[in-house]
C-alpha cells in the first residue's frame, strides 16, 4: 500500500532526477580501464570539480541532494526533511573501492562508509542529540571539497572522493551531518 508520505518522497526524487537529465546534469564520461557494467565514472556539468580519471580499483559514484528543500532554509537541516544520497553501482567488487561524492545539492554534505553488522538493515542507525551516528569503525570518509578524503564538508556543487581496500560484505553509505541521516541519507553497498 503506498501511503501519502511514500507517494510524496518518490514524487521528490523523480522531480530531481528529471532536473538533472533535462538540465544536462546526467551526461557521462567512460573513464579508462572501466566497465560499462556499474565502473562508469559520472561528470556533472553542473559541478566545479571531478574526480581524477585514475582512481583504483571499482568506482562508486554517490550523488548527494536536497530533496525539496531551498536555500532560504538556513541552519541545521530540519529532522523529517527529504535528502537524498544513492550509489551507483550499489554493488563492488572486494579489494580497492573508490568511491566519488558529488554534491548536486545546496547544503554541505560528506559520505561516510561503515560496516554492516550481520543482520543490521542499512537506514537503521540510532541518532544522538547532536543529529549524528556513531562512525565506530568507519572504514573512511568522502568529505573533502574537490580533494581526497577527510575535510569539512563537500560543499555544494563539488566533489570528494576516497578510495578504500574492502572485503566481502555489507556497508552503509551515509551523510552524517546533523540530522542528514535521519532525513535519508543512506544506502547499503554490498561488497563480494
Amino acid at each position: 500500500m503506498i501511503t501519502f508520505g511514500s507517494r510524496r518522497r518518490t514524487g521528490a526524487f523523480a522531480a530531481v532526477a528529471a532536473t538533472l537529465v533535462l538540465s544536462g546534469c546526467a551526461s557521462s564520461t567512460h573513464s579508462a580501464g572501466s566497465s560499462m557494467m556499474g565502473d562508469t565514472a559520472y561528470h556533472y556539468s553542473g559541478l566545479t570539480c571531478s574526480a581524477p580519471k585514475s582512481l583504483s580499483g571499482t568506482v562508486v559514484n554517490v550523488t548527494l541532494a536536497d530533496m525539496g528543500m531551498t536555500q532560504m532554509m538556513s541552519g541545521t537541516a530540519p529532522l523529517g526533511g527529504h535528502m537524498m544520497l544513492r550509489a551507483s553501482p550499489a554493488t563492488a567488487t572486494a579489494g580497492q573501492v573508490s568511491i566519488v561524492a558529488s554534491n548536486m545539492g545546496w547544503r554541505t554534505h560528506e559520505l561516510v562508509i561503515l560496516p554492516l553488522a550481520a543482520g543490521a538493515s542499512a537506514g537503521h542507525r540510532v541518532a544522538g542529540s547532536d543529529g549524528k551516528v556513531a562512525e565506530t569503525g568507519s572504514l573512511g570518509e568522502a568529505s573533502a571539497s574537490c580533494a581526497a578524503g577527510t575535510g569539512d564538508g563537500v560543499s555544494a556543487g563539488s566533489v570528494g572522493w576516497t578510495t578504500i581496500t574492502l572485503t566481502p560484505g555489507r556497508y552503509e553509505l551515509l551523510c552524517n551531518l546533523s540530522n542528514h541521516y535521519a532525513d535519508g541519507m543512506w544506502q547499503e553497498l554490498i561488497v563480494s
